[in-house]
């Protein structure tokens, strides 16, 4: 699948900027972004980039279970997360990985998770409303509809305060639209007109099923059977993934009900560490989509207006600087107390975690006097 007339787009392949009618709305939001705000949308796809690379090659060396990369998507994410302002609430899939970074989530938290050793990685309280990965394919697009539907009654959207007016974005894959979930949370959203986004990252692959096995139709026309608007972008296209954004979060903190982003992507990697897309994907469409790549795209915008070899050379340093303090704070993880696995089950404390705790308490210490 490649772009259609129906996809927007406001940077071509070549990194030049697209202006027409379908991008009339939409150019506003780009003209008002500071130089420094693009050099910020370049340093975050690039960083995280290559923590995503070294994330992967941890996992390989038996540093962490699994790894799920999100090489080939940074400027869905990256676009879409700076569209979003601090009173919003994010709910992500599982590869938000620079989502979670623009949101001030430390990457070593996703590593730990991945590893292991943590219930879910951070407090959303506590990090700016970045809500927890989920796993359970689709889930949590029923857990922003709720958010979203308790922001609603509780009267903290809708008021014509852009400052405080609040909105949900969800992330979730091609894959996902299969799930039952999804078509409930759209089944909701749209009763109750909830001040959301559904964020759908279609990376053409479900692991080894192509999005055109999963889907006759494009994907960002399936909302409206549920009478929620939706748009196809050029997900590989951060100007795109950021005005569009903007403008849909926009339009759901002002009391226009729930809106569907359709952005296309391509996954480059594999679909976790555990998967070999070689087995089921041909060279020619990868070599479509990697002419598409979202960084060099961007660097190449971004060297038209001017920015000079030192910018590029220092982001690339920055890359570099945070895939070795990640590599050296993994190998420096020491396994958690088995008590940990009690705590925060339930908000207070509980009898049946007292229980529990006790039990393997007195089970541990049975080995270490021989009564085991």
């Amino acid at each position: 699948m490649s772009y259609t007339a129906a996809t927007v787009q406001l940077l071509s392949p070549e990194g030049e900027l697209v202006a027409s009618d379908a991008t009339a709305e939409y150019l506003p939001y780009i003209e008002k972004l500071s130089d420094e705000q693009l050099r910020e949308f370049h340093r975050q796809m690039v960083v995280i980039r290559r923590f995503d690379i070294e994330a992967a090659n941890l996992q390989r060396q038996g540093q962490l279970a699994l790894w799920i990369p999100s090489l080939g998507q940074e400027a869905a994410q990256v676009g879409s997360g700076y569209a979003a302002k601090p009173q919003d609430h994010i709910f992500p899939a599982y590869r938000e990985h620079v989502v979670a970074r623009i949101r001030g989530i430390d990457p070593i938290r996703i590593i730990e998770m991945l590893r292991g050793i943590s219930h879910g990685g951070w407090d959303p309280k506590q990090n700016n409303n970045f809500h927890l990965y989920t796993l359970v394919i689709g889930s949590q697009t029923l857990h922003a509809t709720g958010y979203a539907m308790g922001i609603q009654l509780d009267g903290l959207s809708g008021t014509g305060d852009p400052d405080k007016d609040e909105a949900v974005i969800v992330y979730f894959g091609d894959g996902a639209t299969s799930q039952g979930d999804v078509s409930e949370a759209l089944v909701f959203a749209a009763s109750y007109q909830t001040p959301q986004v559904f964020f759908l990252q279609n990376n053409h692959w479900a692991i080894s099923v192509p999005v055109t096995k999963q889907s006759r139709t494009p994907l960002y026309l399936r909302p409206s059977g549920f009478g929620i608007p939706g748009v196809q972008i050029d997900g590989n296209d951060v100007l795109a993934s950021y005005a569009v954004t903007s403008a849909n979060l926009d339009a759901a903190r002002g009391g226009g009900g729930p809106r569907f982003i359709e952005a296309l992507t391509y996954r480059m990697g594999a679909h976790t560490t555990s998967d070999d897309p070689s087995k089921y994907r041909d060279e020619e469409e990868l070599d479509f989509w990697v002419k598409a790549d979202p960084v060099s795209r961007f660097e190449k915008y971004l060297r038209s207006r001017g920015e000079g070899d030192a910018f590029f050379a220092d982001v690339a340093a920055e890359g570099e600087d945070l895939a070795a303090d990640i590599r050296k704070r993994t190998l420096e993880i020491e396994p958690p107390p088995v008590s940990k696995i009690f705590a925060h089950v339930y908000s207070d404390p509980h009898p049946r975690m007292q229980e529990q705790s006790a039990w393997l308490t007195a089970y541990e210490a049975a080995f270490e006097e021989g009564q085991a």
